[in-house]
């Protein structure tokens, strides 16, 4: 091999590590610009996620005990099996609440550039 052709295979590869830590840097300073963007919808997101889950969560508990205090106020004799119905129902209309709890702090605190953090290094 000669000295010409070995110069001609070794330019590039040294331009490459040159240039490569340039462009890495360009791209790290970009994507932290894009996750700061990501990270303020994912904040909204959660936001109003969980204020409207809670909310609606709320109008259903209150449905919820108004329908059970009319029934005992109907029929006293059956306020335990109303009671232990209604504790129940609220059990699970809070457990909606709590599973959007759960999205909004899956939203918040993933990282949608991770594959691209691993790449650049």
């Amino acid at each position: 091999m000669s000295k010409k052709m070995l110069c001609g295979l070794m330019a590039p590869v040294l331009v490459l590590m040159v240039v490569s830590p340039a462009m890495a840097a360009e791209a790290g300073l970009e994507l932290k610009m894009a996750a700061l963007g990501m990270l303020k919808y994912a904040a909204i997101a959660a936001g109003f996620g969980l204020g409207f889950a809670a909310g609606l969560c709320g109008i259903g508990q209150g449905m919820s005990i108004k329908a059970a205090m009319e029934g005992i106020a109907r029929n006293p004799e059956a306020s335990g099996k109303i009671t232990v119905g209604m504790i129940i129902g609220l059990a699970m209309i809070e457990a909606l609440t709590i599973y959007m709890l759960v999205v909004a702090l899956i939203i918040l605190f993933t990282d949608p550039f991770k594959a691209v953090h691993i790449l650049i290094g």
